[in-house]
């Protein structure tokens, strides 16, 4: 290893240490999902914990809880709903990134616009389609107001929870690739 690789093994370590920040173009809306973020990491680790419980209320006293799985799904769940938002905030959602990367930047700009577009019509389509299952989850067909719920022995009403938490983040995913198509529009024609 000679001395000019250890600043930038230096620097490398340091921008690790740095929390993550959402895409500037992602304007506040981003910046509100990235703090967000926390919120559902830190449920990743307290269904960890239910597991742990659960595995010593199962082995070690032979007395296991009916609430720890579907708990654990759940958490877990909201966590793998949310991400898809967070890292559409980082601008980090899946694209073709070998036809991406020849383009030249001049129209990659135009292209950000466009991808933001599209992403931000389907994810609208996909908010729309899902409200005829939200209102099946939440409403009884007499018209009450109950949220679905699993059927087994403790029977949390999660099922309805993640339908309509699914139905809001696609609304947030909607309006998040809204300000992208503007700014990148507006970016693009600047330049």
């Amino acid at each position: 290893m000679t001395g000019l690789e250890k600043p930038n093994e230096e620097a490398s370590i340091a921008d690790h240490k740095k929390p993550p920040k959402a895409c500037p173009e992602a304007g506040l809306f981003g910046r509100i999902v990235n703090r967000m973020g926390i919120v559902f990491s830190v449920g990743i680790l307290v269904s960890a914990g239910i597991l742990f419980v659960e595995v010593v209320m199962r082995y070690v006293f032979n007395s296991p809880t009916t609430w720890a799985h579907e708990t654990v799904v759940f958490l877990n769940a909201c966590a793998f709903i949310f991400g898809g938002l967070y890292v559409a905030a980082h601008n980090k959602h899946i694209r073709v990134v070998l036809v991406y990367s020849m383009i030249p930047d001049g129209p990659r700009r135009y292209l950000d616009a466009v991808i933001s577009f599209v992403c931000m019509v389907s994810t609208g389509f996909f908010a729309f389609a899902s409200w005829s299952s939200i209102q099946r989850a939440i409403w009884t067909p007499q018209g009450q107001f109950h949220l679905e719920t699993s059927g087994s022995a403790w029977n949390p009403p999660f099922p309805g929870t993640l339908k309509v938490f699914l139905f809001v983040i696609m609304i947030a995913l909607t309006i998040q690739f809204f300000i992208y198509t503007l700014k990148f529009a507006f970016k693009a024609g600047a330049k």
